[in-house]
């Protein structure tokens, strides 16, 4: 295949896709600073490993070629030479108010071979990991805070720095500053990979751009219609421009429907509450739905036209793919207190790998059970130690090559 990015669905069998195994940044959340960090627990890190390497090893057993993102960085990174461009672009975005600090990190980070440089960056520092005499009056201003740099806890949601679409990638400025920093590596990987780097594959959104938008809104129904989400992480103007530079490159996409849904951390992505597992199904978590506004957008004269949606959901979907009629299979069965329980646990945050084949949390019985009743094929893996981080398997992964259906 010339392009090594090809996404034009979410449900055709997925071929390669990229994970990142959580890390030492997980033994560094703190309660304390939970909220700082996006986490409302702490993760077990040896079972959230086991968890994640099971993740792993269920995708190439369904024939999925699963690629690393942390060994996909320091291959970008070795061969552009560029080890000591990329420590000084993550320290000029770590927060290290001393000049000695800054100093004695970038000398440990560059004594590391490069794998272990990308972990570190990832795990962040601790304050008694920096011996460094402060000679400035911000280096010296003494605070509880333990960390000199701070932990990257949600890399291993890789569904959200970066999202592939067509041949090309959306990378992306994320909500909060302490994930913002997170999309550094795929700015290296896209830029300077032998693979993915060089040019060979289009950026349609940039990490230079000053409004949020993260890959868990970012959905490919079809080769000819997206899915974004207008939610507590992605906001209204950053896919517009998302949608300007799409249309412009002329990668076949030719309407984009923008979910507008509460705007909170219960729902903070669309993916969390509506995926796409068969070519007539979707999940989605009922209690968006009546508050929920769909918006179809299209680009004619080299101007975006914007039309609200009045119709029903599903019609609306139907209409879109081209199909008779759509499913929509409400996470816990409509059930209020299943369907909340669940939709937490990410019951409607599903990974599907071939149509109808979906990977889910084996913990949202009430919902899976449903979703078999539909004639879905499910692959159930553990995340009692996973879901901590209010992600699911399609958080937990991107896609970089899917079949055509």
């Amino acid at each position: 295949m010339s392009n090594p990015i090809h996404v034009f669905s979410e449900i055709g069998r997925l071929k390669k896709v990229c994970l990142h195994r959580p890390g030492k940044e997980l033994e560094n959340l703190m309660p304390d600073y939970l909220e700082r960090l996006l986490f409302d627990d702490i993760p077990y890190l040896e079972d959230a490993q086991k968890e994640h390497d099971a993740f792993a090893e269920t995708l190439r057993n369904a024939g999925v070629e699963v690629l690393y993102l942390e060994q996909l960085a320091a291959e970008a990174i070795d061969a552009g030479g560029v080890r000591e461009e990329f420590v000084d672009e993550w320290l000029s975005e770590a927060g290290v108010a001393s000049v000695a600090s800054q100093k004695a990190i970038k000398e440990h980070l560059l004594s590391l071979p490069t794998f272990d440089l990308v972990l570190k960056t990832m795990e962040g520092f601790r304050k008694t990991e920096v011996q460094a005499e402060a000679t400035t009056l911000a280096g010296m201003y003494e605070t509880d805070y333990p960390f000199v740099v701070d932990p990257m806890p949600n890399l291993y949601f890789t569904r959200d720095p970066f999202a592939t679409m067509a041949n090309g990638v959306s990378l992306n400025h994320m909500y909060a500053d302490t994930r913002n920093r997170e999309t550094i590596y795929g700015k290296y990987i896209f830029t300077y990979h032998p693979v993915y780097g060089n040019g060979k594959v289009p950026f349609f959104y940039n990490r230079t751009e000053d409004t949020r938008i993260e890959g868990g809104d970012e959905l490919v129904l079809s080769k000819e219609v997206l899915a974004v989400g207008i939610s507590q992480r992605t906001d209204a103007a950053s896919i517009e421009k998302l949608l300007v530079n799409i249309f412009k490159k002329n990668v076949g996409f030719k309407k984009v429907l923008a979910f507008e849904f509460a705007n909170n951390r219960k729902f903070m992505h669309l993916d969390t509450v509506f995926t796409m597992v068969d070519y007539d199904k979707f999940t989605i978590h009922p209690e968006i739905e009546g508050d929920l506004h769909v918006y179809s957008v299209t680009y004619e004269d080299e101007k975006l036209k914007i039309v609200e949606e009045k119709g029903d959901l599903a019609e609306l979907l139907a209409q879109n793919l081209g199909i008779e009629k759509v499913h929509l299979i409400r996470c816990g069965g409509g059930n209020i207190v299943a369907a909340a329980r669940e939709q937490w646990n990410d019951g409607s945050n599903t990974l599907t790998i071939a149509p109808g084949v979906v990977v889910v949390y084996a913990r949202n019985t009430v919902t899976n059970k449903i979703l078999e009743e539909y004639g879905l094929r499910l692959i159930k893996i553990r995340g009692s130690e996973l879901v901590r981080g209010r992600g699911g398997p399609r958080c937990m992964s991107m896609p970089f090559e899917r079949e055509d259906i």
